[in-house]
């Protein structure tokens, strides 16, 4: 049901959010869309001045194109004369207006929030499976999901472009998973959705804080550890049940913020642990592990390999612990999961070259991923194939150079969303963490060159580790996205290439 503006303003007020404004005779006026993108501006819309790269062109498009009004901290001169509303933080009101838009407050969906360094992405595949098992036993339609591989709502399933969508996008997939009839939205919730505000308005049935570690620290992220840290505890001003990981570093400053929650269930090796992992051994291609708590004791296969995916394992078990669903649709789901983009597995045909692809991009998934590869493919060679974003995250530059470079017989450096910084100035940053290992470091700009020579320059049984990108379908380069290959469709074609040279020698 379409409100008018000045219904609109009235939230506002009510929120304290509201410094001046003049409607220029729009009170009445039925707000037919809110957007902050000129380029989806309609007649009757509400347009949202925000963001670094924002410009007044774009407010001009908007108005031109019919946007009855404009929100913003900011009072302009527009060439058209239009309603506006200067309001105290733009951030702060965009869910407030995302919410009574879409009409989004009545909590009939079961909302999961993951948050974490590493490790969100699978969590939530995981969950979902099981969801999704439950729900099927039910007659019920499949669960949805917003994470940084794919959205689906019941109504819409594209690739992500954020982890977390901004309040507006949010609040639409939302309302289109109720009015689908779905129970169940899953979501990871990124340290910037936390800190920009996008996820206010939400409360969760359940939100997960799976690890900690230093990540996302630049001008345009986080300005140190504290500010990055203190946005992921956030959360927990937002749930009704936290699951704490009681392995992760600062987990007794964690658990001291779960108590913002109204309940808390932790999961972990720890003893003290209420869902408890008691053991857990390799088998081929798949972990075996049993799992202790007051409901049940029992043992899951988890059809992935990787020794830290066990942990984004019980974080899914804890979370179905919480919605009360059976331990046996958890062991059914899990021994069928896959994810894509993380621990994909490909083999070359004389077995000398096991491919991994795997989305590992900071300091905590790189040091995990490592660890369980040295265990898993002991005495094998190890060559690595990554990059880092431009713009962002610069500690990555020295942290990913150096373990990389620690562990690896040889590292391909190679772009990775360079954006608008210079592949060379990123290359000249990480390349000298890299060699002071001892390790032989090659730069190739090209991302599909980068993973076809690693393979060609490979040497006896080798471990080739394709990192940072996963499953996504494109690269940032300037200020465009531009559509590229995925990792897993690279590492198949360089295969195909090192199986016609090697089956003909």
């Amino acid at each position: 049901m379409k409100m008018k503006l000045s219904e609109y303003l009235e939230e506002l007020k009510v929120a304290g959010m509201v410094v001046a404004y003049d409607l220029n005779g729009q009170e009445e006026t039925l707000v037919t869309s809110i957007m902050y993108d000129s380029r989806q501006a309609i007649e009757g819309g509400l347009f949202i001045c925000k963001g670094a790269n924002f410009a007044e062109e774009y407010l001009e498009s908007a108005i031109d194109k019919g946007c009855s009004a404009y929100i913003s901290e900011v009072c302009y001169q527009t060439r058209k004369k239009s309603g506006w509303i200067l309001v105290k933080d733009i951030r702060r009101v965009m869910p407030i207006l995302a919410q009574k838009f879409y009409m989004t407050g009545s909590r009939r969906l079961h909302l999961t929030g993951i948050t974490g360094t590493k490790g969100k992405t699978t969590t939530s595949y995981y969950l979902k499976a099981i969801l999704d098992q439950f729900e099927q036993c039910r007659h019920r339609p499949e669960t949805a999901i917003l994470s940084s591989i794919e959205v689906y709502d019941g109504k819409e399933r594209k690739p992500s472009v954020l982890t977390t969508p901004e309040a507006m996008e949010l609040h639409r997939h939302i309302r289109n998973a109720e009015d689908s009839g779905i129970d169940y939205l899953t979501m990871e919730v990124s340290s910037q959705a936390l800190k920009y505000q996008r996820v206010r308005k939400l409360q969760y049935d359940i939100g997960i804080f799976l690890n900690i570690s230093e990540d996302h620290i630049s001008p345009a992220e986080h300005g140190d550890f504290e500010d990055y840290f203190l946005s992921k505890l956030s959360l927990f001003k937002q749930v009704d049940t936290a699951c704490v990981n009681l392995d992760c570093d600062q987990a007794k400053r964690v658990c001291q913020a779960s108590q913002l929650a109204k309940r808390v269930v932790t999961f972990g090796r720890n003893e003290e642990a209420d869902i408890r992992l008691v053991e857990a051994k390799h088998r081929k291609d798949e972990i075996v592990f049993r799992v202790r708590c007051d409901r049940f004791e029992e043992e899951f296969v988890l059809g992935m390999q990787g020794e830290f995916n066990l942990e984004n394992a019980l974080a899914a078990i804890a979370a179905a612990y919480v919605y009360e669903i059976p331990a046996g649709v958890m062991r059914e789901a899990l021994a069928n999961v896959k994810v894509s983009g993380r621990m994909e597995q490909y083999r070359s045909k004389d077995k000398k070259v096991t491919a991994i692809v795997d989305y590992a991009h900071n300091k905590l998934s790189f040091e995990k991923l490592f660890h369980s590869v040295f265990q898993e493919h002991s005495g094998e060679r190890i060559v690595t194939v990554f990059g880092c974003p431009g713009n962002k995250a610069y500690n990555r530059r020295k942290e990913l150079g150096l373990i990389a470079g620690l562990f690896s017989n040889a590292v391909y450096l190679t772009a990775d969303d360079p954006g608008t910084e210079p592949l060379d100035q990123i290359f000249r940053e990480i390349r000298p963490n890299v060699e002071t290992t001892g390790c032989l470091c090659t730069c190739v700009a090209d991302r599909k060159e980068a993973i076809f020579q690693a393979l060609r320059e490979t040497e006896g049984n080798t471990v080739l580790l394709v990192l940072g990108k996963g499953n996504e379908g494109h690269q940032r380069i300037g200020r465009e996205v531009v559509p590229y290959p995925t990792d897993s469709e690279l590492v198949c074609m360089a295969l195909e290439e090192y199986n016609r040279f090697h089956l003909t020698e």
